[in-house]
């Protein structure tokens, strides 16, 4: 396992290349067997692997593949054992592995079991083989030592295929342009090293279905808002996406915190959104765009506040939203609770926005109701 000479690489920073062998493919059920690192950095290149006892039996087809055996992890030291140091070799370095999101899933949840949150930003090898080589179809790491003439030492072992991608990473420098390799490189990492106290954890808190977000910068600066029928798949684009657009990149670079409000509908989302946007002013939104023509204010067509109904397909989960005098006050989740949050709220100026967005509603069918008749009972809709 020979080093090459590496005179100009695409990456200055540390970078750590990884393998696993596991009694499985489940997170939650399997555990590591073994674990293979190659540390790249100023001081040079190193090794370091470890059996890990999985505390669990290796199914048998397993210990065919791998080589590793019951007897093999019996008086190994289990994760917990050698998590402090395996962290600390880990941490603040780029984790390159072949199928990452494998390798980077099972440290990750051993680490969350002792305490460590474990989110290194991350380049999958099979990503980056398939953005460099498109016109081939195979990119396992078999194919990989056949085409590039990789050396194998022990196919299945983690230290030793650790070391393959280490190879093929040497080998990237002589066959791939460096400003190509570099573009490939950037578009394929994800991002998971997150600025400010955002965690995947905190992501993972995030609503599933409609709601709005807010990015804030240095000092709780707003940098922008936006809405999702998806948002913790909308925020996860945002900040950590492999196809993020240039703009995306510039803009995850800036967040250091980040809020959201679930909606329990799109009209909602888009509601919230237009009032946090003239609410926070984020320097990353467009203005929205003002005509002389444009009200200052308008009559209020109902006697009373309003409410109407949003469901969201995928929780079944019911939505009231509360508007009066064109002003959006936010949703609950009954009627009696929609009835409380009008009581509770102030009603401010005329919104804009609001108007805009219910006139196109209610032009096309939207069914509102009287919040003062709905209070206790169900009444009738009204359009």
């Amino acid at each position: 396992m020979s080093e090459q000479f590496l005179p100009e690489p695409a990456l200055d920073v540390p970078i750590v290349f990884v393998d696993l062998e596991t009694t499985g493919g489940s997170t939650s059920e399997h555990r590591i067997t073994e674990v293979g690192v190659v540390e790249v950095g100023p001081a040079g290149v190193s090794r370091w692997s470890s059996l890990v006892d999985p505390q669990q039996p290796i199914p048998s087809f397993i210990q065919q593949l791998t080589g590793i055996t019951n007897a093999m992890v019996r008086g190994a030291p289990t994760f917990d054992a050698i998590a402090p140091a395996l962290f600390e070799r880990l941490n603040g370095k780029l984790f390159i592995a072949h199928n990452a999101s494998f390798d980077r899933g099972f440290l990750r949840s051993e680490f969350r079991r002792v305490g460590l949150a474990f989110d290194p930003d991350v380049l999958c090898t099979v990503r980056l083989s398939r953005a460099l080589f498109p016109a081939e179809k195979r990119h396992g790491l078999d194919a990989l030592v056949e085409r590039h003439a990789l050396v194998p030492s022990d196919r299945h072992r983690a230290l030793a295929d650790a070391d393959l991608i280490w190879q093929f990473w040497q080998r990237l420098h002589g066959l791939v342009p460096l400003e190509v390799l570099r573009a490939q490189i950037e578009r394929t990492t994800r991002r998971y090293r997150l600025a400010g106290d955002i965690t995947e954890e905190m992501l993972d808190t995030a609503p599933a279905g409609c709601g709005v977000y807010a990015f804030y910068g240095e000092e709780d600066l707003p940098l922008y808002v936006g809405r999702s029928v998806r948002v913790r798949q909308r925020l996860r684009a945002h900040l950590t996406g492999e196809r993020r657009s240039s703009k995306d990149v510039r803009l995850a670079q800036l967040v250091r915190r980040v809020e959201w409000r679930a909606t329990g509908g799109e009209l909602g989302a888009m509601l919230a959104e237009a009032q946090w946007i003239a609410t926070l002013r984020p320097g990353h939104n467009r203005v929205p765009r003002k005509s002389k023509s444009d009200p200052l204010e308008a009559p209020w067509p109902f006697d009373g506040p309003i409410a109407f109904e949003e469901r969201e397909e995928a929780s079944q989960s019911r939505a009231f939203h509360v508007v009066d005098r064109w002003c959006y006050l936010g949703h609950a989740p009954s009627l009696g609770q929609a009835a409380e949050l009008h009581a509770s709220s102030v009603v401010g100026l005329f919104e804009l926005a609001t108007f805009r967005l219910l006139q196109s509603h209610l032009s096309r069918g939207l069914r509102v109701m009287p919040l003062s008749l709905s209070i206790g009972a169900a009444s009738p809709s009204l359009a």
